[in-house]
């Protein structure tokens, strides 16, 4: 694996600075990094590796001349609408945490425990999915390929990162005064049944894009899918309550072991014990926690099972660092 370098676009934010923290963290064959994020931040010092570097403003005059190979993104969708196709124009191969490019046909749809032989398909950008559709097709996947699926319902506990910093103020604020500023509710003591804006069929943006993301990354526009996307008063890691049609008859031990076996996913289902995933567990964790799996005994081959991982970590950063990591090895 030979040296290469890198840029961070967007990366005084809170998927940025999770981006160099893993980084950090996996050691790759870095040779040069560079920082970028908005002319407010630009020439603020960050520290990298025992080493100090000067973030400079994201423009294509700062793009163009340092032979970077690749690039992870953590800018908002029209940062990234902007400044991607000019990364590709200097050879950049950018890997993009926003929703700008998801569903362009030309451009892939990657989490590397499924697909990530279709990163090579992306003239130049390659997309990573909304955090709370990475965790779920991730514990789908192995019911997926053992047994097929008819239907999914999935049923989202999101946590306030997901919304980044603003998010996480509203829920400080909202435990001492009860007040909001970001969202349309108090979220501290509450839930809310809206992330993103709502559409005109009563669908938010963020329901949709786990219907139609799933159906990308899977290649399988037959899937049935509906969605509740719901913000929930905690910090981080989201979870999913995901309900199954298969088309295959399953047996459940069998389910059990086909989880137990799955690279990126920990088993967690002992409920004698009272163990299930939960957001305690997850933060910080790499891997997909699966638990409270069970036959749903209302329909033909129904499943149920319980989801969580860290959003900002799997959902964001370390998805798209996996991607790096799987483009590089080739």
């Amino acid at each position: 694996m030979g040296k290469f370098n890198l840029a961070i676009f967007g990366a005084t934010g809170l998927v940025g600075q999770k981006m160099r923290t893993i980084l950090e963290e996996r050691n790759l064959p870095i040779e040069n990094i560079y920082f970028f994020a908005s002319k407010n931040s630009a020439g603020k010092i960050i520290n990298f590796q025992s080493k100090n570097y000067t973030i400079e403003e994201l423009s294509e005059e700062n793009l163009k001349d340092k032979n970077i190979d690749y690039a992870l993104c953590a800018l908002e969708s029209p940062l990234a609408k902007e400044f991607l196709p000019m990364a590709t124009k200097y050879g950049i191969t950018v890997i993009d945490n926003s929703s700008a490019f998801r569903m362009n046909d030309e451009i892939p749809l990657i989490v590397p425990e499924i697909n990530p032989q279709e990163s090579s398909k992306g003239n130049g950008i390659i997309a990573s999915p909304n955090c709370s559709t990475i965790q779920s097709v991730v514990a789908l996947y192995p019911i997926y390929k053992k047994y097929g699926i008819k239907r999914i319902v999935y049923t989202t506990y999101q946590a306030v990162s997901g919304s980044g910093i603003n998010g996480i103020e509203d829920l400080y604020r909202g435990i001492w005064a009860g007040e909001n500023n970001f969202y349309p509710h108090q979220i501290a003591y509450n839930v809310l049944p809206h992330i993103d804006d709502f559409l005109d069929d009563g669908y938010t943006k963020e329901e949709v894009k786990m219907i139609d993301e799933t159906k990308k990354i899977f290649n399988d526009e037959s899937l049935k899918i509906t969605a509740t996307a719901v913000r929930v008063p905690i910090l981080n890691s989201h979870a999913v309550s995901i309900n199954v049609e298969t088309k295959k008859p399953f047996d459940l031990e069998e389910v059990f072991n086909d989880f137990r076996n799955e690279p990126g996913i920990v088993l967690y289902d002992d409920v004698k014990n009272n163990i299930y995933p939960m957001p305690t567990i997850t933060t910080g964790e790499d891997e997909v926690y699966v638990g409270r799996i069970r036959r749903d005994n209302s329909v033909e081959n129904g499943l149920n099972l319980f989801s969580v991982a860290d959003n900002t970590r799997k959902g964001a950063a370390l998805n798209t660092i996996q991607i790096l990591e799987y483009l590089i090895k080739k």
